[in-house]
Parts: C-alpha cells; sequence; structure tokens
C-alpha cells in the first residue's frame, strides 16, 4: 500500500526540538534539503508499487534521504540509522517534523530499498539537477527504464542544432568486495558450500549414516599449500587436482541424494539452489582451465557469493585486473553521467557517438569539444566528429606535416584542453577517496547498481550546491574574500 506524503520543506521555526532549542539555517543539511528533487524521485519511486494492498510504504523523502545521508557520510545501514537518531539536522533533512529518538527504519530495509531504485532513477534525477544548475530548458524526459523512449528522442527534427560546451568523457571499474580471487581458495569455498548442502539434506531427509565427504583430509591438505610463503607450480597444480576432485565428489553425492526424490520438490530454499548451480558451473570452469593449463575461460566466476562479478583486465599500476562493473561516463561541467554500465569488459570508445548524442538531448545542442584520450578515437568516431563540427583532443591521424605553423596561442590551447580532461579522472578519484566507488559492498547485481547509482548522484549533488546561490555559500565566499584581503 502507498502511503503519499507531501514533501513540503518545514521552515526552521516548525520543527520542533526538545528543550526549547533552535536549528541554524546554514547548516549543511539544511542547505541540502532545499535542492533535492524530492517530487521527481517520489514520481520515479512509486511507480515500483504497483498494488495499494499490504502494508504502508516508506515516505519517499525519508527513503532518498538516508540514502543521500549514507553515502555523504559513507558509512554502513546500521551505522547511518544510528547516526540520524543521534541528528537533528538529518532528521530536518529527512523531512521530519519533530526530533525522535526511535529508528526512522531497519537497517535491514535499505536492502529491499535499494532492489527497488535502479540506476535509470539517479540518472532521471542527475538530469534535473543538471537542468537547474545550468539553466537548460527542460525536455520531454522519457520514462526511467523505457528504452524505446530513449530510441524515438533520437530523432531530431534539427540534425544540425549547433554546438556549444565541452563533454569529457572516460571509464573505470567500481571494484566490488570481495576476496582477491584464487583457483585454491575458490575450490576451497565450493567444496566447503557443498558440504553444507550435504548437511542440509542429510538434516531434511533424515539421513542418519551421512555419506562420507573426506571434509577433514581436504581441509588439511588445503592449508598446507595456502599457508605456504611461495607456492611452486607443481604443489599448486597437485592441490588444485585434489579439490577438484573432493568437489567433485560432493556433488555427486549431492545429485544421488535428489535422485532419492524424484516425485517431491528440491528440499533447498532459493539461496541454497543459486549456491548448488554456481558451484556446478564454476567447477566446469577450473576442470577446463586444469586441463588446458591457462587461466582464462568465458564468463569466469571470481566469487561463489557473487558469480555475477567478472575480472576486468586494465593494466593499471594499482593491480593489473580489477573485478566489479566497469561504467562509461560523460562529464558536463562537472556533472557526471553514466552512459554506460555493465559487468563484463568493454570498449568504452563504441559508446562516443552515443553520448554525443545524449549530450545533445539534454542540452539541445551538440558539444563544441570532446576531450577524450585515445581508445575514444577511432576512424569511424572521427568522422562522426567532423561531421557534426565537433573538435576533439587528440592527434590526427597520419604523418606530421613537414613544416606546420602554429601560433604561440594555438599550442597553450592546445595543451590546455588536452589537460582539462583531467578534471574525469579527478571526478573518479573523487568519488573512490571520497563516496567508496572502489567499495561496492552490496552482494546482488541490482543492489549493487542501486548503490554506484547513488554515489554518483550524491557528487552531482554536491556539484550542484555550487550553482546556488545560497546564503551559505555567500557567507563563505565574503569570509574567504576577507581572509585572502580581496
Amino acid at each position: 500500500m502507498i502511503r503519499y506524503k507531501s514533501s513540503r520543506q518545514l521552515s526552521i521555526s516548525e520543527f520542533k526540538m526538545p528543550f526549547e532549542a533552535k536549528l541554524d539555517e546554514n547548516n549543511r543539511w539544511v542547505v541540502l534539503s532545499k535542492i533535492v528533487p524530492w517530487e521527481e524521485f517520489a514520481r520515479l519511486y512509486y511507480k515500483n508499487f504497483k498494488s495499494n494492498r499490504g502494508a504502508p510504504t516508506k515516505d519517499a523523502r525519508l527513503v532518498l534521504g538516508v540514502i543521500i545521508i549514507k553515502h555523504i557520510m559513507k558509512t554502513d545501514d546500521r551505522g547511518v540509522i544510528e547516526m540520524i537518531r543521534e541528528n537533528p539536522y538529518m532528521q530536518y533533512f529527512l523531512g521530519l517534523e519533530a526530533f525522535t529518538y526511535e529508528q526512522v527504519m531497519t537497517p535491514s530495509l535499505l536492502v529491499s530499498i535499494r532492489k527497488r531504485i535502479d540506476l535509470d532513477v539517479f540518472e532521471s534525477l542527475t538530469d534535473d539537477l543538471i537542468r537547474k544548475g545550468l539553466k537548460l530548458k527542460s525536455a520531454v524526459k522519457p520514462e526511467a527504464g523505457d528504452t524505446n523512449a530513449k530510441d524515438e528522442d533520437t530523432n531530431d527534427d534539427d540534425p544540425h542544432p549547433g554546438n556549444s560546451g565541452k563533454l569529457q568523457m572516460d571509464a573505470t571499474v567500481c571494484d566490488a568486495d570481495i576476496k582477491y580471487p584464487t583457483d585454491l581458495d575458490l575450490l576451497n569455498e565450493s567444496r566447503q558450500k557443498a558440504e553444507e548442502l550435504i548437511d542440509e539434506l542429510c538434516l531434511k531427509l533424515g539421513v542418519h549414516d551421512k555419506p562420507r565427504t573426506y571434509r577433514r583430509v581436504a581441509r588439511k591438505e588445503f592449508l598446507n599449500v595456502s599457508k605456504m610463503k611461495r607456492k611452486p607450480a607443481n604443489v599448486l597444480r597437485k592441490a588444485i587436482r585434489k579439490q577438484i576432485n573432493y568437489l567433485k565428489r560432493d556433488i555427486r553425492t549431492i545429485n544421488e541424494m535428489l535422485d532419492t526424490i524424484k516425485d517431491e520438490p528440491i528440499p533447498f530454499d532459493r539461496r541454497q539452489q543459486k549456491y548448488f548451480f554456481v558451484i556446478q558451473h564454476l567447477l566446469e570452469q577450473q576442470e577446463t582451465m586444469y586441463r588446458k593449463k591457462n587461466h582464462q575461460v568465458e564468463d569466469r566466476i571470481v566469487s561463489i557469493h557473487q558469480p555475477h562479478v567478472r575480472p576486468i583486465v586494465r593494466g593499471k599500476a594499482k593491480a593489473k585486473t580489477e573485478f566489479g562493473a566497469k561504467i562509461n561516463i560523460s562529464l558536463l561541467d562537472g556533472y557526471a553521467r553514466v552512459d554506460h554500465f555493465d559487468w563484463d569488459a568493454f570498449n568504452e570508445g563504441q559508446d562516443l557517438q552515443a553520448q554525443v548524442e545524449r549530450f545533445r538531448m539534454l542540452t539541445g545542442k551538440y558539444p563544441e569539444l570532446v576531450q577524450v584520450d585515445k581508445i575514444y578515437l577511432t576512424r569511424e568516431n572521427r568522422r562522426f566528429l567532423k561531421v557534426k563540427g565537433i573538435r576533439y583532443t587528440g592527434e590526427p591521424l597520419g604523418r606530421k606535416p613537414a613544416k606546420e605553423i602554429r601560433s604561440r596561442y594555438q599550442k597553450r590551447k592546445e595543451r590546455r584542453e588536452a589537460a582539462e580532461r583531467n578534471q574525469v579522472e579527478g571526478k573518479f578519484g573523487q568519488g573512490k577517496r571520497g563516496y567508496g566507488l572502489n567499495d561496492i559492498r552490496a552482494r546482488l547485481s541490482s543492489t549493487s547498481t542501486s548503490w554506484i547509482g547513488a554515489i554518483i548522484f550524491v557528487m552531482n549533488l554536491i556539484r550542484h550546491m555550487r550553482d546556488i546561490p545560497l546564503p551559505y555559500f555567500v557567507s563563505l565566499l565574503l569570509k574567504l574574500m576577507r581572509v585572502r584581503n580581496i
């Protein structure tokens, strides 16, 4: 059942505080409450509820407010609920009418909330922020999740609307919070999970004599190798072969026990069935790699708890391989938009034309300058940018002319425009260092997507605060001017 509550912003005097205290109107949470698009989020959020039956929903403003506080403060689900209990400014930000010592919601509810909020919802809110911050004309926006509407909007009557603004693009990996995967560790975890499933089957089927699993011997052999400071290749390969055989035996035992109850439903819940399918698929992959003596296989599983996570080879200085979702973003005057989200590796250069068209849909014009690195500048993309009258940073193809006359101003301008592309790298650094974009702690694919979208939206909120001439920032600017004697 949907319980709708108006998101009308209370005045400072209307918010009731204990001991006759008063709130400071220049507090950051009071300022932030005035720029969040509460009504737009409520419109998108309540579409997920198809029926008016059941318990009342949490207010949309409360839901979005808790998510914003969580990622700004970079805390966990339990920590953000306790933080809100202690802070009257946060409760005012959530739209409460008076200070309360009660929990605004149970921490476990945040998992269900993240399942209902996908990336398209946060992207729609970001588009609203960009239009307000950059004073763009409002356009007919496609509904969140409606891909057909997006395709229809790309057919514009004016093929040459003009050029204005700069567009920066780059891709990064949002690392998932998983243990660094090795073949031996994955096989050991799969074997332990298979042994848990055997114990569960014996309990539900009333089997007193448990089948032999050699779990003690298998664990001892695993520890003998895993504790070695230096693992020779032949020793490691022998240990992997033994763990494969133990796991194969356990899976065969589970299938034999399930064959005895063909006419009855499988006594596994949905979570246990998922683990059973995952460890079987992982066993097939490990056997294939062991037989071929390599470490590459299609759709390789690197975590039995998060089987959707894939290894993405990036060649970075910190780590050659990263594990998580890869996103391709475009940066418009400091606002970040996620244009491509995928758990598998992809070539970000293939998204340039779609990103340019999405820029036109938002602003009504093509960018005047596109700032990208070499992977985007394919021949096809260069032809596309030339047709649209868009300049780009990067060296032209072919041999350099023998005599190229460029003024000092042109050289300085080219260096400055090429250096401006580092702003998108700074945006990645802001997300990873300040908001945990490189430590996604959600376990499901849908909740991880919502987690990443929330972080990008929060960064855009902080960016949007610079475009609003609020008293807090005006007073802060005056203080800085006095300090610097301007």
